[in-house]
């Protein structure tokens, strides 16, 4: 991969930004409500963070996939739920009042689960290269993903008509940052594409299923309400993406590792629009978004 200016300093610039857009979507009370509801924020957060990357490497394993494609599906396990997950939920009638507090958490719990993931995958595939998150790769990690939501969340709390003004044009560059690394991944790797599309698009195809299933039924089984479950299934299922193309690309400076996540940008909006359709459909949901994580 070429190390440009672009993909070293650019990207990461571009993912401050859109992190920072989500920290102005939040307030200290997303965290503090979690006291309030317990069962349902413990539930979703033990099978995102705990059970989802099991389904990834058991779904890598079974498809044996190339190392550095197997280190990106890992890598994608790994990462947060985005803000289009609340947007899902909204739409599928979920609690999203539920999903602000667990993208709030996960924000937060990705700047240290994202390494920990990545470097158990880089290990046990063998990955070629000196790939890896060491520490200070895994600061970069933390200063790219964690420090501007949290300057978000401060100037929200300062200025809560600046963050409301700015959530629309933030949420723009979001959609058009997340096309553009995507298609770029792709683009970069086209002499490989149709080899790793073939490869990866039944794993994440099934693992975007996995994950929304997982969400609603381990919702259910736990008793949680239907609407908490549909929170939970929009969450699980819909991924940050660009925080995963971000790390590939900048940090571990691999189009490989990237590809799952470009590729999962793609499924996952279809996947989880159908799913939406599925489990609502004694009901009337609202028009299908366009945005993105």
């Amino acid at each position: 991969m070429d190390d440009s200016a672009l993909i070293t300093v650019g990207l990461p610039i571009a993912l401050a930004i859109v992190m920072f857009g989500l920290g102005l979507s939040l307030r200290v009370d997303d965290f503090r409500r979690v006291a309030r509801s317990p069962r349902a924020v413990v539930v979703a957060l033990v099978l995102q963070i705990l059970v989802l990357p099991v389904i990834a490497f058991g779904l890598v394993t079974l498809f044996d996939l190339d190392p550095l494609l197997a280190v990106g599906v890992m890598l994608l396990a790994a990462s947060p739920g985005g803000t289009t997950a609340n947007l899902f939920s909204h739409l599928f009638h979920g609690d999203v009042a539920l999903n602000v507090s667990l993208t709030a958490i996960n924000s937060v719990l990705a700047a240290f689960t994202i390494p920990l993931v990545t470097n158990f995958a880089i290990g046990h595939f063998d990955a070629d290269g000196d790939l890896g998150l060491q520490l200070g790769k895994v600061v970069q990690v933390i200063a790219i993903v964690l420090v501007p939501v949290g300057i978000g969340m401060v100037v929200r709390s300062r200025d809560p008509g600046f963050a409301d003004r700015a959530d629309k044009p933030v949420r723009i560059f979001s959609i058009v940052v997340l096309v553009v690394v995507a298609v770029g991944a792709l683009l970069g790797e086209r002499e490989n594409l149709g080899d790793y599309v073939q490869q990866v698009g039944a794993v994440t195809a099934l693992f975007c299923l996995a994950s929304l299933t997982l969400g609603y039924l381990g919702a259910r089984v736990f008793r949680l309400e239907e609407r908490q479950a549909v929170a939970c299934a929009m969450e699980i299922g819909i991924h940050n993406t660009t925080v995963a193309l971000t790390i590939a690309l900048s940090v571990l400076d691999s189009t490989e590792v990237a590809i799952p996540s470009a590729v999962y940008s793609v499924v996952m909006y279809v996947l989880a629009t159908a799913f939406g359709f599925l489990i609502t459909r004694g009901r009337r949901p609202a028009a299908v978004p366009t945005a993105a994580s």
